[in-house]
């Protein structure tokens, strides 16, 4: 019944890079956090369809798709829009768990939708999708050491031991930002889980 029903499944979407270079750097943190909740919910990221690797769990009755694209940052959206077209999730079921560069390592922002600010993940996620309204989890991971630092180079780099202290609750309550979101909707997640650390 390709896209013919309409349904209330949520998807939540981790964004990063694949491969073992890239799994402990800033720009996975959102890989990270979908994993915690991948645990948290009993669930497998392990079925290889859609350009990147899912799994379906039950929240509380909800269906869950939970998303790792595979196709690389910069065309996350592809994965994404895959996946939500054949099991007809619209944008305002998609939940993005993605790394931010404007927050510290510690600290989180829940926001109902947006533009990119500047994420490639998420400019490729809003083009794809034709669409900004889509929940989303920023996780801090701190800003580039100096102004002329390449960008690329930092998102791709690793966390200090220090940084990493921080990070590890932030990804805990990200995956709980997430469930907040279906629970309860947008506003009460980003009063509970904005700005704390």
């Amino acid at each position: 019944m390709f896209g013919k029903k309409p349904t209330d499944a949520w998807l939540i979407v981790g964004l990063g890079n694949p491969g073992k270079d890239y799994a402990r750097s800033r720009h996975n943190a959102g890989w990270r956090a979908l994993d915690i909740l991948a645990q948290n919910l009993g669930c497998k990221i392990d079925k290889g369809k859609f350009q990147g690797l899912y799994g379906q769990a039950n929240y509380g009755g909800t269906k869950v798709f939970l998303l790792k694209p595979q196709t690389y940052m910069n065309l996350s959206g592809r994965s994404v829009l895959q996946l939500s077209a054949y099991y007809n999730i619209p944008p305002q079921r998609i939940i993005v768990l993605f790394d931010d560069i404007s927050l510290e390592p510690g600290r989180l922002r829940v926001r109902p939708d947006g533009s990119a600010g500047g994420h490639n993940g998420i400019k490729s996620v809003i083009a794809e999708l034709g669409s900004q309204e889509f929940p989303r989890v920023k996780i801090g991971v701190g800003a580039k050491p100096h102004p002329d630092a390449d960008l690329a180079d930092w998102v791709l780099s690793g966390f200090s031991a220090s940084e990493e202290k921080a990070l590890l609750p932030a990804l805990e309550r990200a995956a709980d930002a997430a469930l907040c979101i279906i629970d309860k909707g947008c506003a009460e997640a980003a009063n509970r889980y904005n700005g704390s650390k």
